[in-house]
């Protein structure tokens, strides 16, 4: 590999000949080797976005040479069409407030945008990373917006991706909304539901959550950007904050505003947090109905079998035709590492000093991994999982009429302490509801019937 000799304020440095990237970056990749990945692309993308807007106010408002200001505009037009993402090489967990990843992004638009005007790279003192493509801005401001950025992108892709587990969860619903079941409080018989009923829940709750994560996700739409250093806009030309604003909303399609505090941006990652915790809330609802149709489908003889579900793979290497709820299984070691991640975003946030917090890589790699997880399996979960379950109706069935828990349903006819030894009855002897309220004479056969065919037991439970 050939070298250039490029230099910063602390001295000269190779740097690969032909990299985008400069000094700052070569001397940070020596130092971030941590996860061994890089930065998020949504992460890139927020980012140019933020230089390109910053570079077309600072124009407007006549600090920022034309000639200098269009070569970065073109260049960020460039990478956000998908070029030069190679040259984004620093590490998704780097310096606090993500200083590296900012000059990663100055260097890279700095070295091409001199390319673009026939000069050569490394050539600083015409188009500087720091003077021109970082003018007006502080990594202090530019990363909280970016974060903010990247995880609304991811957001919205999220929300598309638990659309469409809602409406396969809500097909079954429908689909199972006459199959009777047993109910279950605290892991016993209860009074009878339906399967519908159960679905109907799940998709009760996680529509809930979704009005959470849209609720925060629209605290992230304020940004702290031209509060540069600590939030005062020092080296800011007036006018500027609403100029790249009103840019930065109009080139990301996001519905962005300047926040009503920019102190409040750079200090505090409540908004930060509290979306983090919709992502846990979420992941809270979506194992405990994991956890409900694995034991619906357990068995399918010594477990409860009430459901059948498909088989995407083999179950086992060594059980010949075992199915397995391997994608709910899945789906829970998701979850499991979003309440972690969620965890690791709190203690970041509480981090935070004074005027800036500086924990800022950290939470947004954990967000960002998150919503990438249930951007990319809830889909899958969707599709190869729940439109595949179908009842095991005659187990259900069997279920139903053995159960010693349908004389619950006669309570207002033979009274609750009657009911009581029926069930005890029906219990020890295996006898059936019916058999024994029959041979007591308790009620007539016809009335017994109707009050529990499925009739009335679907008009009861309803």
């Amino acid at each position: 590999m050939s070298f250039r000799i490029d230099k910063d304020s602390i001295g000269d440095i190779q740097v690969p000949k032909d990299s985008y990237y400069g000094p700052f970056t070569a001397r940070a990749l020596k130092q971030y080797i941590v996860t061994g990945q890089k930065s998020h692309i949504n992460l890139v993308r927020a980012f140019v976005m933020i230089k390109k807007s910053a570079a077309l106010a600072n124009m407007e408002l006549k600090v920022l040479d034309k000639e200098i200001g269009n070569a970065i505009v073109t260049t960020c037009d460039e990478v956000l069409a998908g070029r030069f993402m190679e040259e984004f090489v620093i590490e998704s967990i780097n310096s606090g407030a993500g200083t590296a990843f900012n000059m990663n992004t100055n260097e890279v638009i700095a070295n091409r945008a001199l390319e673009i005007i026939g000069k050569n790279k490394g050539e600083y003192n015409i188009i500087s990373p720091n003077d021109h493509v970082n003018m007006s801005q502080s990594s202090n401001d530019t990363f909280p917006t970016a974060m903010n950025i990247a995880i609304l992108i991811n957001a919205n892709l999220m929300i598309y991706s638990l659309d469409k587990l809602l409406d396969s969860l809500e097909k079954k619903a429908k689909q199972f909304s006459n199959i009777i079941k047993i109910g279950r409080t605290h892991l016993m018989d209860a009074i009878p539901v339906t399967l519908g009923i159960e679905f109907e829940e799940y998709v009760f709750s996680i529509k809930r959550a979704k009005e959470s994560i849209i609720s925060a996700k629209e605290k992230l739409e304020f940004i702290g950007i031209g509060g540069t250093a600590v939030g005062t806009g020092a080296n800011t030309p007036n006018g500027y904050k609403e100029k790249v604003v009103n840019h930065l909303a109009e080139i990301s399609g996001l519905n962005l505003k300047a926040s009503g505090n920019l102190f409040y941006s750079l200090q505090s990652k409540y908004d930060i947090v509290n979306f983090s915790s919709s992502l846990r809330n979420l992941s809270l609802e979506l194992i405990k109905m994991a956890n409900d149709l694995r034991l619906m489908a357990s068995g399918p003889i010594a477990g409860l079998g009430e459901i059948l579900i498909p088989a995407v793979h083999a179950g086992s290497s060594i059980m010949p035709g075992k199915v397995n709820p391997s994608l709910a299984e899945c789906l829970n070691m998701i979850c499991f590492d979003v309440i972690g991640r969620d965890h690791s975003v709190a203690l970041a946030a509480q981090a935070g000093q004074f005027e800036l917090n500086v924990m800022l890589p950290s939470m947004l790699k954990n967000i960002l991994d998150s919503t990438d997880m249930f951007i990319n399996f809830l889909p899958i979960f969707a599709s190869n999982f729940i439109k595949g379950i179908q009842p095991n109706i005659e187990k259900l069935r069997n279920q139903v009429e053995r159960s010693p828990i349908l004389i619950t349903l006669l309570n207002p006819y033979i009274g609750y302490l009657k009911a009581a030894e029926i069930y005890k009855e029906s219990l020890k002897t295996g006898k059936g509801i019916k058999e024994l309220v029959l041979d007591k004479k308790l009620m007539k056969e016809d009335e017994l019937n109707n009050i529990l065919s499925n009739e009335k037991i679907l008009e009861a439970i309803r």
